[in-house]
């Protein structure tokens, strides 16, 4: 008889539960018009719609819930070091006082050494590094207080977003179709505070299209 020895497990209670999702760069526009970018990773996607969740306070749910619109910039692995460098910085004046250590930083498209592209149905600009670039609407924003969430943040918002345009690098395309090749896609990931890649294909569903 097989008799199967489990490996060995701790209770445990992290601080954070970033298991590993992709990060996104959220571009929204300002209320004077300029371009702010929103690095973060809690997101998942379901059909042409996006579930986002946003701490309290900061420029980029601000411009969101006012401007009901954005671009979803999808990182590349090769963005990894330009994401970092905006990851302590906020489009606020003044900084929320919560984003203690943070600076303000009007200009993080010159910061990170990226481009803006016109958008086509929405009035913030894309990320032109970015291989993947998602136009998208806000449907639903929901707040969520939470008096211990960030130091007094106020708690979080979640907003779904409805797609109305993918724009997407044309060395990642399978040509003469609208997929994208998983082998050529290199999105950067966000696992417990680290930086991480795909890593190697391991295979494919039976729902694959390509």
């Amino acid at each position: 008889m097989d008799i199967h020895h489990a490996p060995d497990t701790l209770q445990i209670r992290p601080s954070i539960l970033y298991f590993g999702t992709p990060v996104l760069l959220i571009t929204t526009r300002n209320p004077d018009g300029s371009a702010n970018i929103t690095p973060m990773s809690s997101a998942w996607a379901l059909a042409d719609r996006v579930t986002i969740g946003l701490a309290g306070g900061g420029q980029g749910l601000a411009n969101l819930l006012r401007e009901r619109e954005c671009v979803l910039n999808l990182a590349a692995e090769s963005m990894h070091e330009a994401v970092e460098r905006l990851a302590p910085t906020s489009g606020r004046d003044p900084v929320p006082a919560w984003k203690q250590g943070y600076r303000h930083e009007p200009d993080k498209f010159a910061l990170a050494g990226w481009h803006a592209l016109p958008s086509a149905l929405v009035a913030a600009p894309r990320i032109a590094e970015a291989p993947l670039q998602l136009e998208a609407r806000v449907l639903q924003a929901t707040e969520r207080p939470l008096a211990a969430w960030h130091d007094h943040a106020g708690g979080y918002t979640t907003l779904e977003l409805e797609v109305c345009r993918v724009h997407a690098h044309a060395d990642i395309v399978v040509p003469g179709s609208s997929h994208i090749d998983p082998r050529r896609y290199r999105p950067l990931f966000y696992v417990f505070r680290h930086y991480c890649g795909a890593g190697a294909a391991l295979g494919r569903t039976f729902k694959a299209e390509v």
